[in-house]
């Protein structure tokens, strides 16, 4: 446990049941935790935020609105030099490395929390830490992708990213339920603002220790440092990883990557987010997301390529799945499976409270959406089930996908996406105009479950796809780019969802997703389904 492998050639069917088995597994199932702890503290910012305004902590909600903008956009970011770790610095030191980083912003987040003065900036350069959880997604899987044969690629993969993703769902189970137990110490506050848990409601005055929203990611993050550095194996074979340096040369390159990656998404969060008074981004310009992204993917890839020495010559080699037509292909169709599956997990509870906890009535001839609906569901109580759907079947669509192939499953779950975007287009359209939008509740809710289904499952059939169609070199790297670019879709979906919002008009950010999943059936029918296809149902 813990030493380096060498010789390991995991297709030769001997050598995977006499030895490379039972190693693959061990590893597999310390990433699992090591990347739902990445996922939940990623992504706590969408929890943490509701519970600063129930506890009247002096910031407006669109200044709220920047901690989530700045997690999603960094941790999307930072998965592009997470993409690249696996060959530089060797799969056990980079995910010990990157978990271990996980505690700063665990720890800083539940320091800043005890005292409700701590002014909006600190909670941005925290929310700014978080994104290393968001890209530790690219580096788990690119690893995973390498300790296993392709005929089990689309079970494995989907383990370690569906198991990983349920960071999501244990966060917003986790974090109302322990901020409501002193824990950890520091001080409790009353709420000033009815709050709520899985299991219901918490009335105001209550005392509640948000700080625990931080604190209690160190319980898991601690024993899985230690797990992970002596549980895990670098590969050292030529397809993977064969020239890394030592452990401490190992940990300052992947930080030095990090910080270029953290510089390109600061560029970025200056480009797309407007001024807020007190905060660090004190004179963003606004600029659309559509032109800032893009800027923020090229910098990134720029600023690697420009790192000089062995790391550069490395980065270069790698970069070569870049003239594969097949990574840019399968970038767009993964964009529809995670990008959706993480940016509907981010929207989800929003689009309940917004659409169905709101009466929207007619006031002297103009809609309004303003005045509470005391028969509206609970967003706390429903929000969970979406993300823990996609997590749970991800793993099933790649086991199915090792049989059936992973084109074929992609063709059908995206069918099945466009119906269900369509449908639940329609049920907002009813419900936000609507007095009684509870009545369309249920159709809503069936369909968007629906929706996450089709997104997990159609994550394990894109990795059956990736690990069929690229060689042991490119595989790992393709995962890893594939799923950087999609986790944008943890800010452009909700990001696009409230300007629906605004316009009152929620139903066309559905339209929209449902064209694009049109076009990715095209894509994938062009590339992997057609007669005489680049690949045949890979």
């Amino acid at each position: 446990m813990g030493q380096d492998l060498r010789n390991w050639n995991v297709e030769d069917e001997r050598f995977w049941e006499s030895t490379g088995k039972k190693i693959a597994t061990r590893n597999l199932w310390i990433s699992i935790p090591a990347l739902l702890c990445g996922f939940a503290v990623w992504l706590y910012w969408g929890i943490i935020t509701v519970q600063m305004i129930n506890l009247g902590y002096p910031f407006e909600q669109s200044q709220l609105f920047t901690l989530a903008a700045i997690a999603g956009l960094t941790g999307a970011t930072l998965r592009i030099p997470s993409t690249f770790f696996i060959r530089i610095a060797g799969g056990r030191n980079t995910i010990f490395w990157t978990t271990s980083l996980l505690m700063v912003p665990a720890a800083g987040t539940g320091l800043a929390l005890q005292n409700p003065d701590t002014p909006l900036w600190v909670f941005q350069i925290l929310a700014f830490l978080s994104g290393i959880g968001g890209g530790n997604f690219a580096s788990s899987m690119s690893n995973i992708s390498f300790f296993f044969p392709k005929k089990v690629q689309g079970y494995a993969l989907g383990m370690n990213a569906g198991l990983g993703n349920f960071g999501v769902t244990t966060m917003q189970i986790v974090i109302p339920a322990v901020m409501t137990v002193a824990m950890f110490g520091g001080p409790g506050r009353a709420l000033v603002k009815t709050s709520g848990t899985l299991i219901g409601k918490i009335p105001e005055g209550t005392l509640t220790y948000i700080q625990n929203a931080g604190f209690v990611w160190l319980v898991p993050l601690i024993p899985l440092a230690f797990l992970t550095w002596f549980g895990m194996n670098n590969i050292r074979d030529e397809h993977v990883s064969p020239d890394i340096p030592n452990p401490i040369g190992a940990f300052a390159i992947i930080t030095g990557m990090l910080l270029l990656g953290f510089i390109a998404a600061g560029f970025g969060v200056w480009l797309m987010l407007p001024t807020v008074e007190g905060g660090l981004v004190t004179s963003g310009i606004g600029l659309s997301k559509w032109i800032t992204l893009p800027i923020v993917i090229v910098l990134t890839v720029l600023l690697l390529k420009m790192i000089p020495g062995a790391v550069g010559r490395n980065l270069t080699r790698q970069y070569r799945i870049f003239g594969n037509k097949h990574t840019w292909a399968m970038t767009i169709i993964y964009i529809m499976t995670f990008g959706s599956f993480i940016g509907y997990a981010a929207t989800f509870a929003l689009a309940i409270k917004v659409v169905f906890g709101f009466q929207h009535i007619m006031v002297d001839g103009v809609m309004t959406h303003t005045t509470s609906n005391p028969n509206g569901p609970s967003a706390l109580m429903y929000a969970w089930m979406g993300p823990f759907i996609g997590a749970l079947i991800r793993p099933i669509g790649g086991k199915i996908s090792d049989s059936l192939g992973g084109a074929r499953v992609t063709q059908w779950i995206s069918i099945i996406m466009v119906v269900s975007a369509l449908g639940v287009a329609y049920f907002l359209k009813q419900a936000y105009a609507s007095a009684t939008p509870e009545d369309y509740f249920l159709p809503f809710m069936i369909l968007f479950l629906i929706l996450f289904a089709a997104t997990g499952i159609g994550n394990g059939s894109t990795f059956r796809t990736i690990a069929v169609v690229f060689d042991k070199e490119q595989a790992g790297p393709v995962l890893g780019w594939t799923s950087a670019v999609a986790a944008y879709g943890a800010f452009i979906i909700p990001k696009v969802f409230g300007e629906q919002i605004k316009a009152t008009t929620p139903e066309y950010a559905l339209y929209g997703f449902a064209i694009f999943y049109a076009v990715c059936i095209a894509i994938n029918w062009w590339f992997y389904l057609r007669p005489n296809a680049y690949v045949k149902n890979p």
